[in-house]
């Protein structure tokens, strides 16, 4: 462990240690996204013959094992790169060559793909404008934060994360009241056991989805030359953001479980309709303009987390540079 730590510390850079605790997550949750489950909660749903909630929750757990990995190695190699730092220093800088720029095809594709959710969101909103006209502005706004600095994209990004956890707010607590007003769709426990006869092959069929909407958190060690409070502070946030995501995944989708109208059978036999499942659901229970807000609220978050994914890939791209 000693001489790994001696091989890491070896080519150490000049960032600035400039973030907190608070900017780390902040970096974190962004990526991943408050609400990442609302696309592909009618797809979990229906793999899941309803126990989309255990879904979550089992997908944290074996996340975690990941989340602690990631925890250890930033003690043992404190430098940004994450990922391409841990395979260079353990295993040589061939398997550390190979490592990085597959990652560095993680840090280019999630974000385009984010980018292009962005502007088709924003789109649908507001029919006038091109979605490409929408897409180019958000590369264009948070390029410019990126590069204006790590401090000034920390503070831009913790308001639209404020913005995205007061909607989730918003819609639990819409959903709490409904609950309570006309009842649940189903059992109070159909969302962890599932609607009829459980399935643990269902269940483990559908957590391989589930398991895309933490990709982010393992950016956080990317920042590991940059935290005030070095490599044991980024190892903490990044353990915190994964019990986060998790506690906040597993709420909201209890919760739009029980207020779907249409069985996870019924949805399983109309793929179509399992992409627009959660905002359907949140407007027919609570009203068009809770879907309309949670549909801004994913649409601006997405551009945020390209954001994030596009400083992480500035970090790779140093380290594997140095």
């Amino acid at each position: 462990m000693a001489s790994l730590r001696r091989t890491a510390e070896a080519g150490a850079g000049p960032l600035r240690r400039t973030l907190t605790f608070r900017d780390l997550l902040v970096y974190g949750l962004l990526f991943i996204a408050p609400m990442a489950p609302v696309g592909i909660f009618g797809t979990l749903q229906a793999k899941s013959h309803g126990a989309v909630a255990l879904v979550y929750v089992v997908a944290t757990v074996a996340m975690a094992f990941t989340a602690y990995a990631y925890a250890q190695m930033v003690r043992v190699a404190p430098q940004a790169g994450s990922v391409y730092t841990y395979a260079r220093v353990g295993l040589g800088r061939g398997a550390g060559f190979v490592a990085g720029w597959m990652a560095m095809l993680d840090y280019l594709l999630i974000p385009a793909v984010a980018y292009l959710f962005s502007g088709i969101a924003l789109h649908t909103l507001v029919p006038s404008v091109h979605p490409w006209v929408w897409t180019a502005l958000a590369v264009v706004v948070t390029t410019l934060l990126n590069l204006w600095g790590v401090r000034t994209a920390a503070r831009a990004g913790f308001a639209v994360l404020a913005m995205e956890l007061v909607v989730l707010a918003v819609f639990v607590v819409a959903a709490v009241c409904v609950l309570v007003a006309h009842g649940a769709q189903r059992g109070w426990a159909a969302p962890f056991t599932g609607e009829g006869a459980f399935s643990p092959g269902a269940v483990l069929s559908a957590v391989s989805v589930a398991v895309l909407s933490y990709l982010g958190f393992d950016a956080i060690a990317s920042f590991a030359e940059e935290s005030a409070g070095g490599a044991r502070r980024v190892a903490r946030a990044v353990l915190t953001c994964l019990v986060v995501a998790g506690v906040l995944f597993a709420v909201q989708t209890y919760l739009a479980a029980l207020l779907d109208p249409v069985p996870a059978a019924e949805l399983a036999a109309r793929p179509g309709e399992q992409g627009d499942a959660f905002y359907a659901t949140a407007g027919a229970a609570v009203g068009g303009w809770l879907q309309k807000l949670v549909a801004a609220s994913k649409a601006i978050g997405a551009a945020f987390a390209a954001l994030a994914g596009q400083a992480a890939a500035g970090r790779l791209l140093f380290a594997m540079a140095r």
